[in-house]
């Protein structure tokens, strides 16, 4: 997690990262480090436990928690390009976003507090491990822990996510896979999201965040403007039930990738360019 002065590292990180093409480099400092096993018993604990009585009480804090902070900490975020959402069939979905910061699921959670839909939260094993009150949200607010293990993969996995997709649940899910703090750009993405669209046949609601510079400084630092978040919805990314899912996963990839380039070059009116330069970092009055 980014606090304090580690922000000038992590973005030494991620220039390092984009430089050498690494889209995927764990650029945090300070996130929690396990071992498969322990990572693989992390999340056992959390299944076991969501059966318990105190966790389904703490998950119903929790959903009214994040609805709250959905319509608090981003109240300012806009969402734009709602109509392609309008034809949209009924059930579950699985959502795609660009992954820059602790709280962007929120982003998203406005967006689908919008459009009447409960969200679930896919979200890295480690993060049921994150300090303090961030420890409380990745634990109780409908999140599906993914440890990096085939047998978890294709196993249990597939389980809860269709589970959640069953419940007509819209599901996050970062393509990107790790954080890169306040990153304007679309990294690459990997290909597990669409994989898990097609097989389970529902549709990718295709999703760019912009972040915008406002004037006034951060309160706590300096360095740095407070930002705005922009939702654009995109168009839909549908499986095409002629191939498939191995087929459809690499097309439906391809295409989401595609439409969020071309979102953020129509944007920020740039080219796609992924060496790095301080305007990559939303905020940061390095570029100044």
């Amino acid at each position: 997690m980014i606090i304090g002065n580690n922000r000038e590292q992590v973005i030494q990180n991620i220039k390092t990262a984009a430089n050498n093409r690494d889209f995927t480099a764990k650029v945090e400092v300070g996130d929690p480090v396990m071992s498969l096993q322990q990572r693989t018993a992390l999340v056992d604990n959390f299944w076991k436990n969501q059966a318990t009585l105190s966790s389904k009480l703490n998950n119903e804090v929790g959903k009214i928690l994040l609805d709250t902070l959905a319509k608090t900490i981003s109240a300012s975020t806009e969402i734009k390009g709602s109509q392609y959402l309008k034809d949209l069939p009924q059930g579950g979905a699985i959502v795609t976003a660009n992954h820059f910061n602790q709280t962007d699921a929120l982003t998203i959670k406005r967006l689908a507090l919008k459009c009447h839909h409960q969200l679930s939260i896919v979200i890295e094993d480690t993060n049921l491990k994150l300090p303090g009150f961030f420890r409380y949200l990745m634990n109780y607010v409908g999140t599906i822990p993914l440890v990096n293990s085939p047998s978890y993969i294709g196993n249990e996995f597939p389980k809860h996510l269709h589970n959640a997709l069953e419940r007509n649940n819209w599901v996050l899910i970062f393509p990107e896979q790790e954080m890169w703090w306040n990153y304007r750009k679309p990294r690459k993405p990997q290909r597990g999201a669409y994989y898990f669209a097609a097989k389970q046949n529902v549709p990718i609601i295709s999703t760019f965040i912009e972040i915008k510079d406002l004037p006034k400084l951060e309160k706590d630092n300096p360095n740095f403007y407070q930002t705005k978040y922009i939702v654009h919805v995109l168009p839909t990314i549908y499986p095409n039930p002629a191939l498939n899912e191995n087929q459809n996963s690499k097309l439906m990839m391809a295409q989401d990738y595609k439409q969020k380039v071309e979102a953020f070059e129509s944007i920020y009116n740039k080219k796609l360019d992924y060496n790095f330069t301080p305007w990559d970092i939303a905020g940061w009055r390095h570029n100044n």
